[in-house]
């Protein structure tokens, strides 16, 4: 039977099933060896450590996997942490991922809704044509609806990529309102297409993996693929315009280091970039402080120390502005 994260106390002996989010190996004073693992439910987030065995059963699992454990809860650092005397990949009949990968992005269903009515409002008659018929694809509707944004970090969870793109649609009405000169159907194109491949590129039937296309192409070449195979079916589709729908999606990661293979040469290109970054961070932030705000006392003004943001946050703050 499932135990859910929520329901887990100090003092419990635990036999369930969770999803791997993170996963990292270390030494101790004493030089020996030891596991640290984020494990998920729909319910939250626990740390796990391992102590003995490690090496036996490191390499048995990945980030992204299902896993079965036996452990003992503990306090640490007035945390809650699971330390681990057993962990394997969950088999088929074990989990049911609904359990594992929360809906935290709200109605995918509004989210798209919505999205089609400012896709409605172009006016640019080609890039409108092309963006609704990719949206009234059934197979990419049906696959939009679901997807993750992630397998880590950001919008990691199911209906994480609409919530992410429905939230950068958002934040481009504002930017095009306050800075006129931009276009404002490129903008909310790049909303919509900049990670519009990670339907094809993440699996969501085992946990989170990528998929063949996903580990071989990656979601920008994707994303381009539908770009291309959409226009070409719209007659005189203008060649330039092409280049410039294609250069927002390769451009999106907004330097060569982080992935992108070109660097954004339009000012709408780079704000996709910037309100693509923006967005992964405050949706990481959120849930971090809300895991926090959760599971650390009341008495604990400071959360623990984020290595992504290499800093503590003022969780005190934070619980006080949640509750307003």
């Amino acid at each position: 039977m499932k135990r859910f994260i929520r329901e887990i106390k100090e003092k419990d002996h635990v036999q369930t099933v969770f999803l791997v989010t993170e996963k990292n190996s270390g030494t101790d004073r004493n030089g020996k060896s030891f596991l640290s693992l984020t494990l998920a439910d729909s319910t939250g987030h626990l740390n796990g450590r391992m102590f003995d065995k490690v090496d036996a059963v490191s390499g048995a699992f990945e980030v992204g996997d299902v896993v079965w454990v036996k452990g003992f809860v503990q306090l640490f650092q007035n945390r809650k942490q699971l330390i681990l005397h057993e962990i394997r990949r969950a088999v088929e009949g074990e989990y049911s991922m609904p359990e594992l990968v929360a809906d935290l992005g709200g109605d995918p269903g509004k989210h798209l809704s919505e999205l089609v009515g400012l896709v409605d409002e172009f006016t640019n008659p080609f890039l409108k044509r092309l963006v609704l018929e990719t949206l009234n694809d059934p197979q990419v509707k049906e696959l939009l609806l679901r997807a993750p944004a992630a397998k880590t970090i950001h919008h990691a969870y199911r209906g994480g990529l609409i919530e992410h793109v429905h939230s950068i649609a958002k934040v481009m009405i504002a930017l095009s309102a306050n800075y006129p000169f931009l276009n404002r159907d490129l903008l909310i194109f790049g909303a919509l297409f900049h990670d519009l491949g990670k339907i094809f590129e993440l699996d969501l039937s085992e946990g989170i993996h990528y998929t063949q296309s996903g580990r071989l192409v990656g979601h920008m070449v994707l994303a381009c693929e539908i770009i291309q195979e959409r226009a070409a079916a719209i007659p005189e589709f203008p060649v330039d315009l092409l280049d410039v729908l294609k250069h927002i999606v390769l451009s999106h990661h907004g330097k060569l280091e982080y992935g992108s293979p070109k660097l954004p040469m339009l000012p709408e290109a780079i704000v996709v970039a910037m309100v693509d970054d923006m967005d992964s961070k405050m949706n990481t932030l959120f849930h971090f402080l809300k895991t926090e705000s959760e599971s650390v006392p009341p008495t604990e003004k400071w959360s623990h120390y984020h290595p992504g943001f290499e800093r503590y946050f003022y969780l005190d703050f934070f619980r006080r502005e949640l509750k307003k």
